[in-house]
């Protein structure tokens, strides 16, 4: 099936890679993306934005992108995962230090795969979201709500774009959180 629809992703990088510093490393990342079929790319501002969790590396630089894509949600994570190889990425340690992170966060208005799968993985306690990762694709991501990195880049992009099982929109998700959180996630 291919589709062309509206697709969110989540960049971030804390380390150097053959692009340079991090922030280099996003803009050739975004680079990437329009060459492997992205179109009407939007990019948001970059944000410096402390290591989760803390003490596990260097500050992120974060970014968000909203693009179409005519093709599915698994072609398009295969190309997000061949552009983070080509940028040194490694797949070693889940939430660990990384050249180039894209996170494929949502597909337009889908759950995928179903929505008993989105449920479980929403719900997995914080003490086995380090520890497990899911075998399959997870649309919209299940932790998307919580994290300020996620959101504060995607307001710039897609505030208006409504969680297709929560029903708010980006920018009542992001009001949702604590001022704090969001405080930390910093304009570069």
């Amino acid at each position: 099936m291919t589709e062309n629809q509206i697709f969110l992703i989540a960049l971030g990088a804390n380390l150097p890679s053959a692009a340079g510093p991090p922030e280099a490393t996003l803009r050739a990342a975004l680079e990437r993306l329009a060459q492997a079929g992205a179109r009407d790319l939007r990019a948001s501002r970059f944000f410096d934005t402390p290591c989760f969790p803390p003490g596990a590396g260097p500050d992120y630089v974060n970014a968000a992108a909203r693009l179409r894509f005519e093709g599915t949600a698994e072609t398009l994570l295969d190309r997000l995962h061949a552009i983070e190889a080509a940028f040194g990425r490694e797949r070693v340690n889940r939430w660990g230090r990384r050249t180039l992170d894209l996170d494929l966060i949502a597909q337009g208005s889908a759950v995928r795969p179903d929505m008993a799968t989105y449920c479980a993985w929403h719900d997995l306690p914080a003490e086995a979201q380090a520890s497990r990762a899911p075998d399959r694709l997870i649309l919209p991501h299940p932790r998307m709500q919580e994290r300020a990195f996620v959101l504060v880049p995607l307001a710039d992009v897609a505030p208006d774009w409504r969680h297709p099982v929560l029903g708010q929109s980006v920018r009542e998700m992001l009001a949702a959180l604590p001022e704090d959180a969001v405080a930390e996630v910093r304009p570069r």
